[in-house]
């Protein structure tokens, strides 16, 4: 019998200063498709519970295969201790004891990850000016997730219902990411995406690519980096056998795109030529998708939201939406499930594959 399904998902609970905590502990209080473990404070997921009223009872535990054993308690959440941070942390605003919590956590995911004793790891908002004040000079989890899995070659995905995108530069500067495009990283990051598609259980993955100058350069009159760059990396993909298309003019490409039509990803040159029509089109249900690495790892497409974090909100139930993480964890679950698995008919409009899976319902 396949032990697989039986290990859960590791939640980092994130910059405990942020909303991290409050949208994982409302995750676990709304239900979880799949067994889990947070990895944080238990002290501070206590009395974060308490303020949110949630009725929730934090249980530390030793390993992750501990916390199956409280899969059939309700309102039991199993935390394995990563970090005791101080009590009086300043809440809604970034410091040195926030960033050095969550980079403890996401440390101690990876490693059980990495392991084999979790599953899939879904990572809660990390602040990353936080994170350098603690002093840990990353510029996000997507870098950091890289480094700690032995600095394998990675990628930004976000997805929604409608729209994925996988971005060729990711943190980095505008003028430093243009110089930072080669043929080389165009031809590597088409070759992440048809393996991570592949692996969602998309069979033969349509990849459109994206130009990095308006209208695609024009033919080299608004710049010649689609002419000497993008293209040639795209024939090169093709002749490896990826259907990989274009460069395709920008302002239209991601349209196309819109409801999986024409293609099953975007691949964008920069940070915010991906990342703004995935975010336009809604935040609530939105995923961040870290391709490449040797285990699966989600997480929500929003920050920390410092200005409402540890608001008392409605009745005291606080302000933040869990919604974008549950999301997460639901793509989590589908990948690490059916990753390398024969994929089924495609399906026009879902969030990670083709896969049928209903969000919050029982296991299987």
């Amino acid at each position: 019998m396949n032990s697989r399904p039986e290990r859960p998902i590791a939640i980092t609970q994130g910059d405990p200063c942020g909303i991290g905590p409050e949208i994982v502990l409302k995750a676990f209080a709304g239900g979880l498709p799949a067994p889990a473990v947070v990895v944080g404070d238990p002290g501070l997921l206590q009395r974060e519970a308490d303020r949110l009223r949630l009725g929730l009872a934090i249980v530390p535990v030793a390993t992750p295969a501990s916390a199956r054993e409280l899969t059939d308690h309700p309102g039991a959440v199993p935390v394995i201790a990563a970090v005791a941070s101080p009590i009086d942390l300043p809440i809604g605003q970034p410091c040195a004891a926030g960033g050095e919590a969550a980079w403890r956590c996401v440390r101690r995911a990876a490693d059980l990850a990495l392991r084999g004793e979790v599953r899939a790891v879904v990572t809660a908002p990390l602040a990353k000016e936080a994170l350098r004040q603690a002093g840990h000079d990353w510029p996000g989890h997507t870098e950091l997730l890289a480094h700690l899995a032995g600095d394998v070659p990675v990628r930004m995905m976000l997805a929604n219902t409608e729209l994925r995108t996988l971005l060729v530069t990711v943190h980095l500067a505008l003028r430093d990411a243009i110089a930072a495009i080669t043929r080389e990283r165009v031809l590597e990051t088409l070759r992440i995406a048809d393996t991570g598609l592949r692996r969602m259980g998309i069979e033969a993955p349509r990849i459109a690519v994206a130009g990095l100058n308006p209208h695609a350069g024009e033919r080299g009159l608004f710049g010649r980096e689609e002419i000497e760059i993008i293209a040639p990396a795209i024939a090169d993909a093709r002749a490896a056998g990826i259907d990989a298309s274009g460069p395709w003019p920008p302002d239209t490409v991601f349209m196309r795109a819109r409801g999986l039509r024409d293609w099953d990803v975007v691949v964008a040159m920069y940070h915010d030529q991906g990342l703004i029509p995935v975010k336009y089109l809604g935040l609530d249900e939105g995923v961040n998708i870290t391709v490449g690495l040797p285990f699966v790892r989600t997480s929500p497409d929003h920050g920390t939201a410092f200005d409402i974090a540890g608001q008392p909100g409605p009745e005291g139930s606080g302000l933040a939406d869990p919604r974008s993480l549950l999301a997460a964890f639901d793509a989590a679950y589908r990948l690490s499930t059916h990753a390398g698995a024969p994929a089924p008919a495609r399906q026009p409009c879902s969030l990670i594959s083709p896969l049928p899976f209903s969000p919050r319902s029982a296991m299987p």
